[in-house]
């Protein structure tokens, strides 16, 4: 099953989180591919994404790419060049017709705005996919992540799972006991903790959660 990987904010891990899936998933002989609708300041994002993939077409992974290192609205603003979402949705249908998965990852956090009256959230209620958020484990993570879930429900979509990434080597009380609570404080399964340089994922945690089941 196809899934949108969003984050509480900009820095997360969901790259690094999509990039593993993605190779777990292809590991076990799925045809999974990444697709990154929209990027900001550089491609490099998108280029981890379609190496993944099976070195797919960069433009097909990445369809809008801004240069300014800003929120897709603005950007666009700057650059003269208003995002269109009906090309990012046909942008997830031809790669949805051609592939078995695809792991779509969204920009920033949940209601990061793309266009005038059109934000991220509005983007993952228009392709109804499951939806997995990533949280960097520190202190006021919990907060985010009961923000973002809250968020998604208030869509009428399904949030598939959490993931907690660790950006530092070093945990402090906080981050071991994030672990412990997330899953009874949003009733959301805890997919995956990932520790500072972990490279790899195990696709069954992910098939436990029971909303984004690859069969």
């Amino acid at each position: 099953m196809s899934a949108f990987i969003t984050g509480t904010d900009t820095g997360v891990g969901k790259t690094r989180v999509t990039r593993l899936l993605l190779e777990a998933l292809r590991a076990e002989g799925r045809d999974a591919v990444g697709y990154k609708p929209v990027s900001s300041g550089d491609r490099e994002d998108a280029r981890i994404l379609a190496e993944a993939s099976g070195n797919l077409d960069l433009d097909a992974v990445n369809p809008v790419a801004f240069q300014s290192a800003l929120a897709p609205y603005v950007a666009g603003m700057l650059e003269n060049q208003r995002l269109d979402p009906a090309q990012l949705l046909a942008g997830y249908r031809a790669l949805a017709d051609a592939h078995e998965i695809v792991l779509v990852e969204g920009a920033g956090g949940w209601e990061v705005p793309l266009a005038p009256g059109y934000r991220i959230s509005d983007l993952a209620a228009d392709l109804a996919l499951p939806v997995i958020v990533v949280a960097a484990n520190k202190l006021g993570a919990l907060n985010h992540i009961l923000l973002t879930v809250n968020a998604i429900r208030a869509r009428g979509l399904i949030c598939a799972g959490i993931v907690l990434n660790e950006l530092e080597d070093e945990l402090d009380t906080a981050r071991i006991t994030n672990k412990g609570v997330v899953e009874d404080l949003t009733g959301v399964p805890l997919l995956a903790h990932i520790i500072h340089g972990q490279d790899f994922l195990d696709v069954e945690d992910f098939k436990e959660g029971g909303h984004f089941c690859p069969q």
